[in-house]
C-alpha cells in the first residue's frame, strides 16, 4: 500500500474528488492518506470544545460556537474540567475508537485505525492516559464524508500542557479511499529518511564487496 501526503490547502478539493469518486475508482485503488499538516487548532475549555470538519478544515474557531456553525463536523474534543468527545449522528455507533468500557484510546504510534477497530460514541471517564505536557497522545476516529456517503478512517494528534485543559490539536490525517485502514504516522518524513537510510546502506554494503 502506497501513501500520498497532501498540503491542506488541497482539501477542499479533495472533498469534491471524493464525491465525484475520482480517487477511488475500485475497492484495489491504493491508498490516498491526507494530512493536514500542523494546524495548531485551540481546543477550548469550554462545553463546545473545537468542531471540526476534517475534509473542508471547517471548524468553530476562535468564537469556540457550537457544532451547527459548521456543516458536516466530524469530530469534537471538548470538556471544561478534562479531556472528552462528542459524536456526530453519523455514523451510527459512534466516531471514535474506543476500549470496551466506551473511552476514547490513546493510540500508540504505529496502531492501525480501520474496520476491525471498536468504535463508541466516546464518553471518556479514563483521564490518566492522556499524557501531560506531551504531544504523545492520539485518538483515532472514522466519519461519513457527506460529498459522497462514505465512510474513512483517520487519526488526530493532541498536545497536552500542565493541565488537561491547556490542550492542542496538532494534525490530524484520513484516508480518501472508502473503508481502507489508516496508521497513525505522525511524522510520516521520518519513515521517508528511515527508507533512505536503508537505501544508503545497502549501496554502501555493494561498494565494499566490489572493493574486496
Amino acid at each position: 500500500m502506497t501513501s500520498r501526503f497532501i498540503p491542506s490547502t488541497a482539501r477542499t478539493s479533495i472533498a469534491l474528488a471524493i464525491g465525484a469518486g475520482a480517487l477511488f475508482a475500485a475497492a484495489t485503488a491504493h491508498a490516498q492518506v491526507v494530512s493536514s499538516g500542523i494546524v495548531n487548532l485551540n481546543i477550548p475549555a469550554s462545553t463546545n470544545g473545537l468542531y471540526l470538519n476534517v475534509v473542508t478544515g471547517a471548524n468553530n474557531l476562535p468564537a469556540g460556537g457550537t457544532g451547527t456553525t459548521v456543516p458536516g463536523w466530524d469530530i469534537n474534543p471538548w470538556s471544561a474540567t478534562g479531556l472528552a468527545f462528542f459524536s456526530p449522528t453519523a455514523p451510527a455507533g459512534g466516531a471514535y475508537v474506543i476500549t470496551s468500557a466506551n473511552n476514547v484510546t490513546n493510540l500508540a504510534p504505529g496502531s492501525l485505525v480501520g474496520a476491525t477497530s471498536t468504535f463508541g460514541s466516546g464518553t471518556t471517564a479514563f483521564q490518566s492516559q492522556w499524557l501531560l505536557n506531551s504531544s504523545n497522545n492520539f485518538f483515532g476516529f472514522r466519519f461519513v464524508n457527506e460529498a459522497g456517503g462514505t465512510t474513512h478512517y483517520g487519526w488526530a494528534q493532541i498536545a497536552i500542557g500542565a493541565a488537561l485543559t491547556q490542550r492542542t490539536l496538532v494534525q490530524y490525517a484520513f484516508e480518501a479511499t472508502p473503508g481502507a485502514s489508516i496508521a497513525v504516522v505522525p511524522e510520516p518524513g521520518t519513515y521517508a529518511m528511515m527508507g533512505l537510510g536503508v537505501i544508503a546502506l545497502l549501496a554502501a554494503r555493494r561498494r565494499l564487496s566490489k572493493q574486496a
